[in-house]
């Protein structure tokens, strides 16, 4: 049975995400990405496997509670690979899976541009503030 033209590109829009729908679940998956957590939690894991104290201390401000909750959610994502060694004291250790391989480069151009465009926009917030 061939699929006409119509139902065909209604198979596609099923594997493919809409964000601008209110009740897609991509919505969801892009909330955990770029929360401002998640975004650092990418960045810091862009350079490799960390523990979780390492994580922590990489990522200035951040409380325990909130790393744990927003590595769970990446993890469920399938953004994040959490790895628990049997040693004694506990040792887990978190990477990018290559799904957040992905999201991470995407995530670094962000950063980056915003690492080079802060002076131009801390000049417009200062414009803005005197204007």
């Amino acid at each position: 049975m061939n699929a006409t033209p119509r139902s065909a590109a209604k198979l596609l829009q099923k594997r493919k995400g809409d964000l601008l729908a209110e009740q897609c679940p991509s919505r969801e998956v892009l909330m955990h990405l770029t929360s401002r957590w998640g975004v650092l939690i990418l960045l810091v894991l862009d350079t490799g496997t960390h523990r979780f104290s390492e994580l922590r201390r990489a990522i200035g401000g951040v409380s325990e509670r909130m790393l744990a909750q927003s590595l769970q959610r990446l993890e469920g994502d399938g953004l994040v690979d959490r790895v628990a060694l049997d040693v004694v004291p506990p040792h887990v250790e978190y990477s990018l899976s290559p799904l957040g391989e992905e999201a991470a480069q995407r995530v670094r151009a962000l950063a980056d541009w915003i690492e080079d465009s802060l002076p131009r926009v801390m000049s417009a917030r200062t414009r803005k503030a005197a204007g």
